[in-house]
């Protein structure tokens, strides 16, 4: 198998595109699409975003100290493209795209009515890193959009045709592979009563 070395960069890859609300009392809530974030801590819920300084939303966010996480479904991937190359000191990005401010129940930035999860976040840390800083938040709050939720109280996250974000171009989540810990899972085999690991391989070619 042929490879080639590189120098470092950035090629971790698909990450999730996110749009993040926030807003300053008094002034018109902003949108900023976001692919650098991710899950940090699970107790206490956490995750980060990381932001150019230069970007409108930075100051807002630092100011504020808080800010919504939406999640990008294939409706909205329009929108969210057109956050992330559009600035707010200019533009009223939630008119413009037709979105509706939702608002939150534990921190003063409103979701994104439209997205099918809208994740509160407290910022806890900033941390300089170079050209972006790195905003780690305590998730204290989740809105979900009832749209996917089943008659037992199921929340069915993965119907909403969620976005993700792959070296310069969005795709819509595809065909299911497995679930977590399949690959190690314990099925009844015959009349006996015995079991086994239930191992996948790939096809060699």
């Amino acid at each position: 198998m042929a490879k080639q070395s590189w120098r470092g960069g950035n090629m971790l890859y698909p990450v999730p595109a996110v749009m993040v609300s926030c807003a300053r009392p008094d002034e018109k809530p902003n949108i900023i699409t976001v692919a650098w974030a991710g899950t940090v801590c699970s107790s206490p819920a956490m995750l980060s975003i990381s932001v150019r300084p230069e970007r409108y939303s930075y100051d807002i966010i630092r100011e504020t100290g808080n800010f919504v996480v939406n999640l990008v479904n294939r409706d909205l991937v329009y929108a969210a493209d057109y956050c992330g190359v559009r600035s707010g000191r200019d533009t009223d990005k939630f008119r413009q795209m037709g979105l509706t401010p939702l608002p939150s129940q534990h921190v003063d930035a409103p979701g994104i009515a439209e997205s099918p999860v809208n994740l509160e976040c407290s910022v806890k840390q900033v941390i300089p890193l170079g050209t972006h800083d790195l905003f780690l938040a305590e998730i204290v709050g989740v809105t979900v959009d009832e749209r996917y939720m089943d008659e037992k109280g199921t929340f069915h996250l993965n119907d909403a045709g969620l976005v993700a974000y792959s070296h310069g171009a969005y795709f819509e989540l595809g065909e299911k592979l497995g679930t977590f810990g399949y690959s190690v899972k314990k099925t009844k085999t015959n009349a006996g009563g015995g079991q086994k690991k239930t191992v996948r391989r790939r096809k060699q070619k």
